[in-house]
């Protein structure tokens, strides 16, 4: 049998023992702390000994940050497939991607009949797991029209609504042996799960040749199944005493072949040994993978699934998808793949890339750039997603996509030194932070990626007490565009240390920042809603207040164009716990306009920036200017008065600055906004971009600067708004250094230095 390519899994099969909870959540602790990458339980329901299954994949995938998780194998018998599918989903959202669904047919009849299911023949488990699978998969379409329904003998669905959709495309595989659940691996299936030692009629052989065979007649590639192997009669010992029972280089030796000839990818060790399992993820692995790859190399094997036919169909001219870096090749996704819908778009922008790539750690970054820089076409970078600038997609080009690049480390909370990986959201950073009492000033919305706000400003709820974001940034790793990978600080490359903090997106590809934090625990937040109607009159109230009030006080408004006339809508956040400091600070406020509605509470900062992970399908409004003023004057004040007024602009929003974020010298970063009090918003719909655009035209004298995240015009002249002189030509200078062939052009383009754009 061939090698099918696929990227090398290894992992454990973990006893739950209801007499030894603990146990079976440490080994899997163990096993993501080892580097191996998957942890899963068998599922006897009827066991009283066992844990339940589900809530142990729960348990586990709460308890870890990368380990994959699944069923070895779910029993589908006793887990209703509507249920089973809303429940993966959740599980896979809420783990942000790392469930797998093993499934089974059933076994042990009497203990599933005496729970209260029907028993079924061989034939008739077969034909029930058949069903079950398209009613998953039809669960998770969510972009399918209609409810789902399926007329089935075994698993009847007269109507139900589709969804959750999984936060990742969920591999289904099945625990299989004889001839009939084979060929249904074939044919429907995404990975086989079998267990070494009950390979025996058919064999191994035999087996893969009727799981192949059957594929190729429902017209599927046979490298689009993954073949997996539980191993149970394993240990490591000084000298051989048989297969898998000897020194780790003997298990490199006898499990390659497995690889290279019978196409098994991904061997996980069922025995509850921690010395085992140590030796397995640090010895066995690395050592497997390094001979796989260099055996792959010689031989030319493509790496990574196949993809169906359809998907191949959709392919877009200029990418060649044959040179995907292996690594890489096991999580991109194209047009036609499953999960392409769910990485496409933008929280503003709908976009159709005709690649995205998702590295998962700062060396893949470096491969993705080098084999983007050689496609020739648009390259965009997306943390999170949800820039209001809207550039991390975009159409027919690679995108490459930093989710899986998450972490959130305290790397010494004496110092308050944190360390973050781009592809974390903000709101997942605070309830890190949180148990230590700390915090980072990052906005407003927890679903914000980390890596474009904190390389372009970072204007958040703690602003006037703690200031920018990048304030706060002390160290970055940074991937160039020539694909080296380089950390930078005050002594190491300190040029582009000070351009990554402004215009990070202009400069490489951000895989990790350092920060130090602040001790921050419970705030002070309050909500007022008032009638604006006198729009030029609140405003100037508003600027006063804001002015006036101790720095612990930032504050975000927000005007609202209503067919009842203009809305406001004030966030006060008092940066402290201290209640009565608090209730002194925020109480001015509630005369800035006719009150409505108020509302105050001490909560956590982390509650205030929880991330929802919101799926992004471009439902933003796509047409945004953005500029910064010193004072809201009587001026300022009467040109945002009649911008709200027309009619023709959806919303106003003004967040306060100034504080401490006006004493750090303009020089000192690649922001140089450092005497501004307000940074301002305004917003409307396609159809009233040019009406936006001549009210805009109305405030721009009294401007000066502009926040970059929130301005979504290309105009040229707004890059004098963003980094007037000399920061501009500086910023040119190290652009001809770092990146001469403008390869990362996507966030607001700086030309380099005598270049024809220049």
């Amino acid at each position: 049998m061939p090698d099918y390519g696929h990227e090398l899994l290894f992992g454990t099969f973990i006893t739950p023992s209801a007499q030894q909870p603990d146990q079976a959540v440490a080994l899997a602790e163990l096993t993501e702390a080892v580097g191996l990458d998957l942890a899963t339980f068998q599922d006897h329901p009827y066991n009283p000994g066992f844990l339940d299954t589900w809530t142990l994949l729960s348990w586990v995938a709460a308890r870890t940050q990368r380990l994959r998780v699944s069923g070895n194998v779910l029993n589908l018998p006793l887990r209703p497939p509507t249920m089973l599918a809303r429940a993966a989903a959740s599980l896979d959202l809420l783990s942000q991607g790392r469930f797998e669904l093993g499934l089974g047919a059933g076994a042990m009849w009497d203990g599933i009949e005496g729970m209260g299911a029907r028993r079924l023949t061989a034939g008739q488990a077969v034909a029930a797991l058949r069903e079950a699978i398209d009613i998953v998969r039809g669960v998770w379409d969510t972009t399918a029209p209609t409810p789902l329904r399926h007329d089935g003998k075994h698993h009847p669905v007269p109507g139900m609504r589709r969804g959750p959709a999984p936060a990742h495309d969920i591999g289904i595989w099945l625990g299989a042996y004889q001839p009939r659940m084979l060929a249904l691996t074939g044919t429907t299936a995404d990975g086989w799960l079998p267990t070494w030692e009950y390979l025996k009629s058919p064999d191994r052989i035999t087996a893969n040749r009727l799981i192949d065979e059957a594929a190729e007649q429902a017209g599927r590639d046979p490298r689009q199944i993954r073949r997996l192997l539980n191993l149970f009669q394993v240990d490591f010992s000084p000298t051989s005493r048989g297969f898998l029972q000897g020194p780790p280089r003997q298990w490199v030796e006898q499990l390659l072949p497995l690889v290279l000839e019978e196409g098994f990818s991904a061997f996980l060790i069922g025995r509850d040994d921690p010395r085992l399992i140590q030796t397995f993820g640090q010895e066995v692995a690395p050592a497997l993978r390094e001979a796989v790859a260099h055996e792959r190399a010689s031989a030319g094997t493509p790496a990574g699934a196949s993809r169906p036919a359809a998907v191949l169909a959709k392919r877009l001219p200029g990418i060649d998808y044959t040179a995907i870096p292996p690594a890489l090749a096991a999580h991109a996704v194209e047009p036609g793949d499953p999960l392409y819908d769910r990485v496409r778009h933008t929280y503003i922008r709908r976009g159709s890339p005709a690649l995205v790539l998702r590295p998962g750690d700062a060396a893949e970054v470096a491969q993705a750039v080098r084999y983007a820089r050689g496609q020739g076409v648009t390259l965009s970078v997306r943390s999170g997603g949800h820039g209001i600038s809207g550039r991390s997609t975009n159409d027919g080009g690679i995108v490459i996509d930093l989710s899986r690049l998450n972490r959130v480390e305290v790397l010494d909370r004496e110092r308050r030194l944190v360390r973050l990986e781009p592809g974390a959201r903000w709101g997942e950073v605070a309830q890190t932070l949180a148990p230590h009492g700390l915090a980072i000033s990052s906005g407003d919305y927890g679903d914000v990626g980390v890596g474009g706000l904190a390389t372009t400003a970072g204007i958040g709820y703690l602003a006037r007490l703690h200031g920018l974001t990048i304030d706060h940034v002390v160290a970055a790793e940074i991937v160039t565009a020539d694909g080296e990978l380089l950390r930078t600080d005050a002594t190491h490359h300190p040029d582009l240390f000070w351009a990554i903090r402004g215009a990070g997106g202009n400069f490489g590809v951000v895989t990790a920042l350092e920060l130090t934090a602040h001790e921050l625990g419970d705030v002070a937040y309050a909500q007022l809603s008032a009638d604006a109607t006198d729009t030029a009159g609140l405003l100037l109230r508003w600027g006063a207040l804001i002015e006036d009030a101790p720095r612990e006080v930032t504050g975000f408004l927000s005007l609202f164009a209503t067919p009842r006339g203009p809305m406001a809508r004030a966030t006060l956040i008092y940066a402290g716990d201290d209640v009565d400091a608090a209730q002194h600070a925020l109480t001015p406020f509630t005369q800035f306009g006719p009150l409505l509605e108020q509302h105050a509470q001490l909560v956590p900062y982390a509650a205030l920036v929880a991330p929802p992970h919101n799926r992004h399908h471009g439902q933003g409004l796509a047409d945004t200017r953005s500029g910064l003023l010193h004072h809201i004057t009587a001026e300022a004040a009467d040109a945002l008065h009649a911008m709200l007024h027309s009619g023709e602009v959806a919303v106003v929003q003004i967040r306060s600055v100034g504080g401490a974020v006006n004493d750090i010298p303009r020089d000192a970063t690649a922001y140089p906004h450092r005497t501004q009090h307000f940074s301002v918003i305004a917003a409307s719909t396609p159809e009233h971009r040019a009406q936006l655009d001549t009210w805009w035209e109305k405030l721009y004298p009294l401007l000066d600067g502009m926040y970059l995240s929130f301005e979504t015009s290309t105009d040229p002249r707004r890059l004098h708004d963003a980094f007037p002189e000399p920061t501009l030509g500086r910023l040119r200078e190290l652009k001809a250094r770092w990146d001469p062939d403008n390869v990362f052009d996507r966030n607001f383009p700086i030309p380099p230095a005598d270049s024809p754009a220049a």
